[in-house]
């Protein structure tokens, strides 16, 4: 049995939230077609990057209050930054929803091919 880091329990965990709370599934992950997947796993990290400082000297309340990415792909109460690590947490969890869309959209292509 493999031990797996708290890190990617985490992610793991992240990854069944948004399918058991918030409701989303890999039939709406796979109507997606203008990449807004990583383009929401792009939102956080890019605001971790530009924003951590900001968490650390002032606080959650001004590491949250920030614009919504312009390219962020869907409504802007979505957008809901938290602090860096639930962020990247956030990243990783939506970049693994986009690979494993692809991942179905290549084993369906290779059925029907």
């Amino acid at each position: 049995m493999i031990n797996l880091s708290k890190a990617i329990n985490d992610v793991l965990a992240e990854c069944e939230r948004q399918i058991n709370i918030k409701g989303y599934s890999t039939d709406l992950d796979d109507l997606y077609k203008q990449n807004q997947l990583p383009r929401a796993a792009s939102g956080y990290v890019d605001h971790v990057v530009g924003r951590s400082w900001v968490f650390n000297d002032y606080g959650p309340e001004a590491y949250q209050d920030d614009d919504v990415p312009e390219f962020w792909p869907w409504a802007d109460d979505c957008w809901n930054p938290k602090n860096s690590r639930e962020d990247l947490v956030r990243t990783a969890a939506l970049l693994i929803a986009e690979i494993e869309r692809l991942d179905r959209k290549e084993a369906k292509a290779d059925v029907e091919g």
